[in-house]
């Protein structure tokens, strides 16, 4: 039974995951900073060793957007070397690595989905560091290991929009949510699913690039009304731009992913987003 090592277990991909591994033929390891500490080659390739890893999947991921701005040092050690130190283990050890990345690789400028190949321009730190994480992972390269870049990830565990505005909806009559930055949210669950399914189908010489959201288009301001609707919350949500809502950190304004390649390649089919909201809300017994 290969062994499977996920880092950053306990955020949202990684718990959907935990959540979902009695369902798959593998061994889980599921570890976070207490039990591995990715930043420390040693430690990484001390674990890997001792449980005979064969698979990672890297969910561990610096996502504070905003403090990031402050904390460059930081954000780069888990966002950059550590992936750089995973890419060189699993290259000795010949690992499959599964890693996640983002929409923020982008500067949100483009006109109609970014596909792979698109020219990255990250503007923020977050971006930037996971940016460098793909390059280093790329530049190693060891075979049988991809990147998956995702947007607007929620699920029913950890903080995340979904469950801000439910809270939110119980505290407030009105909201004023963004409606000038679109993309597609990623339920976890649907994210997690597509990785289990995929890891026994990887066969390639080359790290290649994958992009995954929910399929559909819409504003945060969409997603809000929708969320409110769903759960019935009395709460009016009210149009705003990016520029009444400032941030240390600079938000892309376009963050839709073309999702054919990952769709064609694996025959896999995605969740509409609104059906995946649904699932969401079920599970966190919001859905009225």
């Amino acid at each position: 039974m290969n062994k499977v090592l996920v880092t950053g277990s306990k955020g949202q991909v990684g718990s959907e995951l935990n959540g979902l591994a009695s369902e798959y033929p593998y061994d889980f390891f599921f570890t976070e900073r207490d039990s591995l500490d990715i930043t420390n080659e040693q430690s990484i390739k001390d674990f890997i060793e001792i449980h005979n890893i064969d698979i990672i999947i890297n969910c561990a991921a610096y996502t504070a957007v905003d403090i990031a701005e402050s904390q460059k040092d930081l954000a780069d050690a888990i966002n950059h070397k550590a992936v750089k130190s995973l890419a060189q283990i699993s290259k000795e050890k010949n690992i499959k690595l599964i890693h996640i990345s983002t929409d923020y690789v982008f500067n949100g400028q483009n006109y109609r989905p970014y596909i792979e190949t698109d020219a990255t321009d990250p503007n923020s730190v977050y971006g930037s560091t996971k940016l460098d994480g793909e390059k280093a992972l790329q530049e190693i390269n060891p075979k049988n290991s991809i990147i998956i870049r995702t947007s607007w990830v929620y699920s029913s565990f950890g903080s995340n929009f979904v469950k801000t505005m439910l809270r939110l909806g119980n505290e407030r009559d009105e909201l004023g949510v963004i409606y000038d930055q679109v993309g597609s949210p990623t339920y976890a669950r649907d994210l997690a699913k597509t990785i289990l399914e995929i890891v026994p189908k990887l066969q390639n010489q080359n790290v290649e690039v994958y992009h995954y959201s929910n399929e559909g288009v819409l504003s945060w301001y969409d997603f809000a009304k929708e969320i409110m609707k769903m759960a019935k919350k009395e709460c009016n949500i009210n149009p705003i731009e990016t520029k009444d809502h400032p941030t240390p950190a600079s938000r892309p304004h376009y963050s839709l992913l073309n999702k054919s390649k990952i769709k064609q390649e694996f025959n896999i089919k995605i969740p509409f987003w609104k059906d995946s909201l649904d699932a969401c809300l079920k599970v966190l017994g919001e859905r009225k």
